[in-house]
């Protein structure tokens, strides 16, 4: 069974220090993913595009690790963070070093 990934130091921390905030995030975040249309992959897929697009650098190794779990290829995740170039701009490469070493240690 494969190792589940990592959650980034700072959202550890928001773990460690305010479970209560943490049970109540996780709880919307399940409540949301329950109510999408979309498939497993495709959100996790979609999720890595925001992530990329808003910089948030520091989801991107887990958010690469959970896709690829749900059966994401490598060239799917490339894709799925370049989608927002168009309308961000080259800000969303920032994100493919550190997707990419997420993807292959996976």
């Amino acid at each position: 069974m494969p190792t589940p990934p990592r959650v980034s130091t700072s959202f550890q921390a928001f773990i460690d220090e305010a479970p209560g905030h943490a049970r109540a995030w996780m709880s919307a975040v399940e409540g949301l993913a329950q109510a999408s249309a979309l498939d497993p992959k495709t959100r996790a897929l979609a999720y890595l595009a925001v992530v990329a697009a808003m910089r948030l650098t520091s989801g991107i190794s887990f958010h690469v690790k959970h896709a690829k779990s749900l059966g994401a290829r490598r060239e799917e995740v490339v894709s799925a963070i370049l989608v927002g170039l168009p309308a961000v701009g080259n800000g969303v490469t920032l994100a493919l070093p550190e997707a990419l070493q997420a993807y292959d240690e996976a």
